[in-house]
Formats: structure tokens, sequence, C-alpha cells
């Protein structure tokens, strides 16, 4: 039995990483988060452009976009910052964290009288978070502890042909140890969705998964746009990318040939183990962060013609087919599977190249995205602001 080194968490979740998170509940306080993050090394702000002029499912999803981050288990500790009249309520958020066991402090600027006095506070109350965590014992942790995300940006030909399937390739290994995969892109399964439903368990999992096709169709005709412009994007269709159909074949090869075990709404926590797809925009940054909220440890981002994007609290693994792209991005690129287009290497071969780099970052070994800083986050709206 394979195993890494986790954080074990008191309500028994295990972590991959041992983060303070800085969080701000409105955009008013990212300022102030921000200035707090870089006096106290090693921890992690989320700045973000929500948390006032929201109502209802809109308030709701940045709600639990925020309660998530907080609550995945790479995170070892919280330090909230709210403004003080935001729709987002701050002490909700601390408790719905809290039931993770896990250390949360609350201040709030208007409280504390203003930006420099919030700074000055958040400063001793991270540094004692700090203190609390830098000590947390790691153990010996079997594979079937591992939640790994699977997303795909910036497409081209090679990755429907050799990054995506190699991944799934990991994604077998994964599943078979006992482990959990997650797909995302509700956008990028257009076309293709019969051959990710003909692998639901059962006819509910089933009919979830049409119906979050039908209501993002149904918002794309309510706004009178068509989806081909800006899906395939202008790089995409360079790339050699024809079609949402074309692009969508290759994108959910990705998660391997598991039973789908069920769909999960965007952000939402993963119930089970095996094989899960979450409705989440195709947009990297929104989708990642939607997989982060989720309780996901890693995700493996496939890339044709390159992305540098991150995460805040999850390492994001840089896979690429395109062997021009893993030389003029190698700054970026964690694990190069040009081999196989070249004939020099297998599918399985490359599946577990990916399988053994994510086994190395469960252990601690830094992705690119992570030794550069590259930490985005953002919230996908589905409401007006007032």
């Amino acid at each position: 039995m394979q195993t890494f080194k986790g954080y074990r968490r008191e309500n028994g979740k295990i972590g991959i990483r041992n983060h303070l998170l800085i969080l701000p509940t409105v955009v008013c306080a990212n300022q102030v988060c921000s200035r707090i993050e870089q006096q106290v090394p090693n921890s992690v702000a989320i700045p973000h452009q929500h948390g006032c002029s929201q109502v209802g499912s809109d308030k709701e999803r940045t709600h639990k976009v925020l309660v998530g981050m907080g609550k995945n288990p790479n995170v070892g500790a919280v330090l909230i910052v709210s403004l003080g009249c935001e729709v987002i309520n701050a002490e909700e958020v601390k408790a719905e964290i809290e039931t993770t066991g896990k250390p949360v402090v609350w201040i709030d600027i208007q409280t504390e009288g203003g930006s420099i006095k919030t700074i000055q506070k958040g400063i001793e109350e991270a540094q004692k978070l700090m203190k609390l965590i830098e000590d947390t014992p790691v153990e010996d942790v079997p594979v079937s502890e591992l939640i790994v995300g699977v997303k795909c940006g910036g497409s081209d030909f090679t990755s429907g042909l050799c990054s995506n399937p190699a991944l799934g390739k990991a994604a077998d290994l994964i599943l078979g140890e006992g482990g959990t995969i997650v797909m995302g892109e509700t956008t990028e399964i257009i076309g293709a969705e019969h051959l990710v439903a003909a692998k639901a368990v059962n006819q509910e999992v089933k009919d979830k998964l049409y119906e979050s096709i039908k209501q993002f169709e149904n918002e794309i005709e309510r706004m009178g746009v068509d989806m081909r412009g800006g899906n395939p994007s202008p790089g995409n269709i360079e790339g050699g990318l024809s079609s949402i159909e074309e692009k969508s074949l290759g994108c959910i090869s990705k998660a391997g040939t598991a039973p789908l075990e069920g769909v999960v709404d965007f952000a939402d926590e993963i119930p089970g183990k095996g094989y899960y797809f979450m409705d989440s925009p195709g947009n990297d940054i929104e989708c990642v962060t939607g997989m982060a909220a989720a309780g996901v440890h890693v995700v493996c981002f496939t890339t044709g013609r390159g992305t540098p994007t991150g995460n805040p609290i999850i390492p994001v693994i840089k896979i690429t087919g395109n062997e021009l792209t893993a030389k003029r991005m190698a700054d970026n690129m964690d694990v190069d599977t040009s081999a196989v287009l070249q004939g020099k290497e297998t599918l399985d071969e490359a599946g577990n190249k990916i399988h053994q780099f994510i086994l190395d970052v469960a252990n601690g070994e830094q992705t690119k995205a992570e030794i550069l800083g590259h930490a985005e986050f953002s919230i996908s709206r589905i409401g007006i602001s007032l």
C-alpha cells in the first residue's frame, strides 16, 4: 500500500499542506488582508471581489466558497477579516469553519478602528495562529485519502491526443488505490456528455449530469449569445481544435475509466470516494477555486497552449503534451508527456509519471505554480450586483 505524509486534522481529514489562511469576507477587506500576509511569512490571503451587494443564491455561493476554503484540510488555521457592514456574515463563516476543529480568529475593521489598527491586530493574531500550527505532526497516510481534481485549460490538439488520456491513466491508478477523482467544467463536456453519462452508477446520477448541461445551455440561450464566441477560445482554435465537441472528447479522457459515482454542485464537499463530476464553469481559476472549496487536495491541470494558473491553498500540477510548450514555458510546466506523441513513451508510462508526481507533491514537493507564487482565486457570479 502506497502512502504519503499528511497532516491529520481534528475532524479526521488529511491535508497535504499546512497553510494559515487569511480570509477577507468582503472586497473592502482585501488590502488589510494583503498587508497582514506580507508581514506573516507562509500565510496566504485570498483577495476577491465579492461579499457585498449580493443576495439570494449569489450571496450563498460566495459564503459557501469562503467557508469551503477555510474548511479545506490543506488549511491548518484561519484568520477572518471583515469590514463590518457587508452581506456576508463573518460570525457564521467562523462558526462553520470551526466545525472542523481548526483554530479560527475573526477581526473586524470597523470594530478595530480602521485599517492600520486592524493590520496591527491581524499580524498579532496571525502570528499566534502560525505558532499553533507550525509543529503540526505529519503521519503516513494511504493514497485512498487523496482527493485529486482533474482540469484542462489552454487546450490544443495535443491535449486530447496525449496529456488528457495520460492523466486519465494516472486517475485510474489513484482510483485503483481507493482515492477520489473530481472532474469539473460543465461547458467542456458538451457534445460528449452522453459518454460521461454512460458511466453513471444509476439513473439519478445520469439525470443530474444532463440537468447540469441543460441549465448551462438555458442560460446561454437566455443571454442570446453563441458559446462558440468563447469556447473553444481563440487559442484553442489556433491550437487545432475545431469545435466544442472535439474539445470535449479530449477533455473527458482525463478522468479515467471508472464509474461516475455522483454529480456535485459548484464548491460542494465531495461526499465519498471514487469518480465525481462537479458542475462548474470552464474558466480555469473559477473551476480550480470550486475544487479547492470542495476539499480537493491537489489539481492536475493539463494544457497545450500553456497557462501559469495556481491556487492559494492547493497545489496545481501543470501537465503538457506539447513539446514546444514544455520548452517555451518550462518555468510553469511540471510534467512533459510529449514523448508519447513522438513514440518514445506509452500512455501508461506517461500516466505512471504523472501518478508519481502527484505522490511527490502530496509528500511536500512544490509545484512550479507554488514556487512562483501563483495563487489565483475567483468566485463565479450567478447574479447581478445591487
